[in-house]
């Protein structure tokens, strides 16, 4: 690792072990929450600060952007198993429950190329179950093409409300093309969206409410669930990336697993 990256992840360490927020909230009404993983992330996308151009410059990103996702996810997993490591049996995660594999939701440009190279790399170590995936993902945008509230060509959704709207009520029994219908995991788990490593924890959503699986925290208080937040990108890394990965391949905006894998 360069002195950049060694840089980076001092910075990157220091933050993340500062005390988590410990203000109470209450668990998200929606079942399978996308105001705290999606409409958060849109939020903090806005504006890019000056903080970040600086980390930016740091880490060389038109080069590496690739380092600079791994970092991101070394923090969000590190984050997220502090978080479980707070839940403790209040968290009821498991290989085989599928709750938050089943129906569509918005992934970033990032996810996007994450998982096309997940792909790739299952295609040589597994090549079966990489056929499996993407015929999985084109039976899936074959369904969902016709309502789908974006352009079907190239599978980006609309960014606007009447789109959040429809996207609301789309396609929400539609398996995940990753999710192995046989095991009940992940086909590409190590290179899943940020989505999928959040699901499960409280995470803060842009309401300042706490989302959390609908099936884990059964009977937990405000405070309990509060209790277990963390901060997933405190330093806002991710926006940051997707800005300079946006602006060097000139493809903006959201998709679904779907039309990511189908292609």
């Amino acid at each position: 690792m360069d002195s950049n990256a060694e840089d980076f992840m001092y910075e990157s360490n220091y933050i993340r072990n500062r005390k988590p927020r410990t203000i109470p909230g209450r668990r998200c009404e929606k079942p399978h929450c996308q105001c705290a993983h999606t409409k958060f992330r849109r939020a903090k996308r806005t504006e890019v600060t000056r903080a970040r151009r600086v980390i930016l410059l740091k880490m060389d990103l038109s080069a590496g952007i690739g380092l600079a996702d791994g970092i991101l996810i070394q923090i969000v997993d590190s984050a997220m198993a502090e978080a479980a490591g707070k839940s403790g049996s209040w968290l009821v995660c498991r290989p085989g429950c599928t709750q938050c594999c089943i129906g569509p939701f918005p992934i970033t440009q990032l996810d996007a190329r994450r998982l096309r190279l997940g792909l790739a790399e299952l295609g040589v170590r597994d090549p079966v179950a990489a056929v499996r995936v993407r015929e999985r993902a084109r039976q899936a945008v074959a369904r969902l093409s016709t309502d789908f509230p974006g352009d079907p060509i190239t599978g980006l959704l609309a960014a606007d409300d009447t789109a959040d709207e429809r996207f609301a009520d789309f396609a929400n029994d539609e398996p995940c093309p990753a999710l192995d219908p046989d095991t009940g995991t992940c086909d590409l788990y190590g290179a899943r969206p940020i989505t999928c490593r959040t699901c499960g924890p409280p995470v803060r959503c842009e309401s300042g409410d706490l989302a959390c699986c609908e099936l884990c925290f059964q009977g937990a208080t405000d405070a309990e669930i509060a209790s277990c937040e963390v901060e997933i990108d405190p330093q806002d890394l991710e926006p940051a990336i997707l800005e300079e990965l946006e602006s060097t391949t000139g493809v903006r905006g959201q998709t679904i697993v779907a039309y990511c894998l189908a292609s």
